[in-house]
């Protein structure tokens, strides 16, 4: 089991960046496939971006393609989500998750969420 915790959310403005941490604990970092989803008010859960246990394999949404980049640091057991030129429509919780091997997209394949990060983008 891995227990997953956010942060480096908050209020910036457009355009600008911000960096989420997930830490985990539990078991061992690298094994897991982790991922980013959001969710902002009124709408379902999105997919962000994901990294594979090796970090060398990642998949990030065509909403944020080019502006955000996930990575990981396995001897840290954390992962980050670089967001850049931040715009309104990227408010939103983002939530880490953690699938124990290959996963992509789907909420369905992970396993353990973390309890999320505020981020608004103001105009």
């Amino acid at each position: 089991q891995v227990q997953l915790v956010e942060s480096g959310g908050g209020l910036v403005q457009a355009g600008g960046s911000l960096r989420l941490s997930c830490a985990a604990s539990g078991r061992p970092f690298s094994t897991y496939t982790i991922g980013w989803f959001r969710q902002a008010p009124g709408k379902e859960r999105e997919f962000v971006a994901a990294t594979t246990w090796c970090g060398s394999t990642t998949y990030v949404a065509d909403s944020v393609e080019g502006r955000f980049n996930i990575s990981r640091d396995n001897a840290k057991n954390t992962a980050y989500l670089q967001m850049n030129s931040l715009k309104p429509e990227d408010t939103a919780v983002y939530y880490c998750a953690a699938s124990p091997g290959v996963a992509g997209p789907s909420i369905m394949e992970y396993a353990y969420w973390g309890q999320g990060t505020q981020v608004t983008v103001s105009s």
